[in-house]
């Protein structure tokens, strides 16, 4: 364990014994270089499948509340992880909203944000996208990366509508890990949901890097025809 690691009680240290004991130094290492911005010395180096098992352990054993109790944030990259596979979780919406905004509060890494799911979220869509709305109008980073990205894993098949490729243009640029979020979004909607998706590229309604970075990104993508990504590439920005 780090010289700076301080544990709160005896619950983390123990949690944090664990995740150690789950270490994979070499994916460790190639996970680092995912994360630049997370020092070195806070990654123990855990597989994201172990540690949603994990967390799932954790949930049964009672302990989970506890842990969740302890303020933000957490050393460990690993713990912050842990916590977010604590919220997938929740049961219900109202808590596992407050906790995840109150989690990316203190994210500082994509993979953080990106990865956490609650499955209560996939079941209300009309409460969720009020949350989104106030999320993507947030001071922090990663909840307006989070806003996004449940944009597009919730909000951009059957019950989709135009409004939401509006909140995502409404976004302010100039944040990279922002911006790259709302070029995945776009990306997602130039798959699913084409005819809507494609105005805000032909009309130039995003931000320069915004726009070229979805391209590329549906340009890259299997979901997207040959012929419209042809297209797309005629409309990329000098």
């Amino acid at each position: 364990m780090s010289e700076k690691f301080t544990p709160v009680g005896e619950l983390e240290r123990e949690i944090v014994a664990e995740l150690f004991a789950m270490r994979d130094e070499k994916y460790r290492n190639f996970h680092a270089r995912l994360i630049p911005n997370v020092p070195r010395e806070r990654i123990i180096g855990v597989r994201t499948p172990r540690l949603r098992s994990y967390a799932k352990e954790l949930f049964r054993s009672g302990r989970a509340e506890q842990f969740m109790q302890m303020e933000l944030p957490y050393f460990y990259y690993e713990e912050m992880n842990l916590r977010a596979f604590l919220i997938e979780q929740i049961a219900d919406f109202q808590r596992a909203a407050e906790e995840a905004e109150r989690l990316m509060i203190h994210a500082d890494n994509w993979a953080t944000c990106d990865s956490m799911k609650p499955k209560i979220f996939a079941k209300n869509h009309p409460e969720l996208i009020k949350c989104v709305e106030k999320w993507l109008k947030s001071e922090h980073t990663y909840v307006v990366r989070y806003g996004l990205v449940c944009l597009l894993t919730y909000f951009l098949d059957d019950d989709f509508d135009p409004h939401y490729c509006e909140l995502a243009a409404a976004v302010p640029s100039g944040e990279y890990y922002i911006d790259m979020a709302n070029a995945w979004f776009f990306s997602m909607a130039l798959a699913k949901n084409y005819d809507e998706a494609v105005k805000y590229i032909s009309e130039r309604r995003l931000s320069v890097f915004v726009h070229n970075a979805a391209i590329q990104k549906a340009v890259e993508s299997r979901q997207v025809p040959p012929e419209t990504k042809k297209y797309l590439k005629m409309l990329k920005i000098k």
